[in-house]
């Protein structure tokens, strides 16, 4: 059964995703955020496919200090993993998550990383 959190957040997302939309230049980058851990992937509308991601299950990724600092650390990973493929513009989905946080902290890292929103 949804909750009236989860309805709230589904309609704020179809809200974004009818807005933003990534092409194979200017790819999506998407955010995913659980209790424990955060995901990001960058991703290319048009074809359909991901170009690349990163979460903070991964072994580049150390699970010290807060919930927010492993966001960031994740930012940056995928800034890196975005810039070897090619990847320097994108646009943000905060996937009906308030731009705040994790959410946060992920794209400030993510722009530290080189990625321009």
């Amino acid at each position: 059964m949804a909750t009236r959190k989860d309805i709230r957040r589904t309609k704020i997302k179809y809200r974004i995703r009818h807005k933003v939309s990534g092409t194979g230049e200017v790819p999506r980058l998407s955010v995913f955020r659980s209790n424990k851990e955060i995901y990001a992937q960058v991703i290319d509308d048009v074809k359909g496919v991901t170009l690349t991601a990163a979460s903070s299950l991964e072994k580049g990724v150390e699970k010290s200090g807060t919930k927010s600092e492993m966001a960031a650390k994740v930012g940056k990973l995928l800034a890196e993993r975005a810039l070897a493929a090619g990847i320097s513009n994108v646009v943000f989905d905060r996937n009906g998550y308030l731009y705040h946080g994790r959410v946060k902290s992920l794209a400030d890292g993510a722009r530290e990383g080189g990625l321009k929103f």
